[in-house]
């Protein structure tokens, strides 16, 4: 077995109990990205010589962290000193943080290696990847298909093997739904878990750092070290945090879940609604308790996020002006510099958010729009938490397809409505995990998506890591072949 193939926790051991290098993986992983990374073109900056030097000291400590020698991508929204953050933007193209966020600090001090900062669809808005203002990544399953958004480049880094997790940033699904179709692990952690203190904002009431792992036991270790309050960020909880890791293992209480109707499946590709009754046909396999959730204002969500999310972006992004700090557009005077430098630093689909945002938040359409959608988040969050009084999960699929041709899907609200089964979970704050739960006919992940009470992600890992043994797709072993499809070997 190659080491690139070792499992985080699975390397973690080894290092630790001095039976492996740290420096020996970093060098098979460098290697790997090398030769594959070209053609999936999942990072946008590699570290390798600051990951081979921070080998050699972990190598060189006695006492060694939780996370010694896991090999970590890093979505590159998430600051990082010394390494460029670009947001997938020319407007930021060039720029170098100056400190690093939270969640790098906590990793790297139990002695996680950065090994690089992944691609994204630019100031991560976007579901596939494609609106990265530098190139497209490819999912690794099959090089003519999206690996979803606005963490593709994450994802696709993890199911590569091009990292042993990474992490990503949500906002309205933007973890969970390229996990599903690149057939990895994805989680939104409840809202206030994960410290936001050097995430680059889009919509701040919204947005969420999470991992991105090969499993369940792999997401929970990541999360267990990177949850907790922090008091830079003022949404940040002060909830104890458990050791996730260590907590999985059976239930001793009785299981409830909620399950869609089949008016919530609309619109669903067949094979992934198929893919949905299976799994609640194994429900009752397992002897668990279902209940049919009938939940009305699931419908308006997405339009609802629609309004919010660029509604927050059109004030965040308020700040790349040229003045500070990023992209500055030669101009004869200063209202013309803002206007070029904007202009010209911003791709398309950003502009369009910004328009939408600034719309909604005009003089006479704030009420039409941003209050009456603020009132609907109220709606939707009351409707989810009368449901978890009847069960103790909700089951959705990630995904409404599986994953799209690069270039498919050129109306905006083709791509806006891949989003339709996450961003209740933003809007509402409740966590939510996506495993992989099968192949369709042309051999794509499929994505089954878990949502649990605020701040209940102990149990949303248990459930999660149940369910990933009875699907047993870990034990399916993907390569790329010389056509660009992955082959599945069992």
């Amino acid at each position: 077995m190659k080491l690139i193939e070792l499992g985080l926790t699975e390397a973690v051991e080894l290092v630790k109990k001095g039976e492996l290098k740290a420096k020996q993986i970093v060098d098979d992983y460098i290697s790997h990205i090398e030769s594959e990374d070209p053609k999936i073109q999942a990072y946008l900056n590699c570290a390798f010589d600051r990951a081979s030097s921070r080998a050699l000291e972990i190598d060189n400590k006695k006492e060694k962290g939780r996370l010694a020698g896991a090999i970590i991508a890093v979505k590159d929204n998430i600051v990082t000193r010394g390494l460029k953050t670009t947001c997938g933007s020319k407007i930021l193209e060039h720029f170098v943080p100056p400190y690093d966020a939270a969640v790098v600090e906590r990793l790297e001090a139990e002695d996680a290696i950065i090994i690089g900062k992944t691609n994204l669809d630019e100031f991560a808005m976007g579901s596939s990847t494609e609106n990265s203002a530098f190139f497209t990544t490819r999912n690794p399953w099959d090089l003519e298909r999206v690996p979803g958004g606005s963490s593709g480049g994450s994802a696709a880094a993890v199911a590569a093997l091009e990292a042993m997790a990474a992490l990503g940033s949500e906002t309205g699904g933007s973890v969970r739904q390229p996990a599903a179709f690149c057939g990895v692990v994805g989680l939104k952690p409840t809202y206030g878990r994960v410290s936001r203190y050097g995430l680059v904002a889009f919509a701040s009431s919204l947005d969420q750092i999470g991992p991105i792992t090969r499993s369940v036991e792999d997401c929970a270790l990541i999360t267990s070290v990177i949850a907790g309050f922090d008091p830079r960020d003022s949404t940040s909880a002060r909830f104890p945090v458990p050791d996730y890791f260590s907590d999985l293992g059976e239930f001793s209480e009785k299981i409830r879940i909620g399950l869609l109707t089949e008016s919530s499946l609309k619109g669903v590709k067949q094979e992934i609604a198929e893919n949905y009754h299976r799994v609640q046909a194994l429900m009752a396999e397992l002897g668990f308790e279902t209940k049919s959730l009938d939940l009305p204002s699931w419908q308006v969500a997405l339009p609802c996020y629609y309004v919010i999310a660029p509604s927050e972006a059109s004030s965040n992004l308020a700040r790349y002006d040229g003045v500070r700090y990023g992209f500055r557009a030669e101009a004869r005077d200063l209202s013309d510099m803002y206007v070029k430098t904007r202009t010209q630093g911003f791709g398309s689909e950003v502009k369009r958010r910004i328009l939408l945002g600034t719309f909604a938040l005009s003089s006479g359409y704030y009420d039409a729009y941003y209050a009456k959608a603020s009132r609907a988040r109220q709606v939707i969050t009351g409707e989810l938490q009368a449901a978890f009084e009847l069960v103790d999960f909700i089951l959705t699929p990630t995904t409404p397809e599986a994953a799209f041709k690069v270039g498919e899907k050129r109306d905006p609200i083709s791509m806006y409505l891949q989003d339709y089964f996450t961003v209740t979970a933003n809007l509402s704050g409740i966590p939510g995990i996506s495993i992989p739960s099968g192949l369709t006919a042309a051999g794509l992940p499929v994505g089954l998506q878990i949502l649990s009470r605020p701040f209940e992600e102990s149990k949303l890992f248990k459930f999660a890591f149940k369910l990933e043994k009875s699907f047993d797709f870990q034990n399916n072993r993907y390569r790329i072949n010389t056509s660009g499809r992955r082959k599945n070997e069992k």
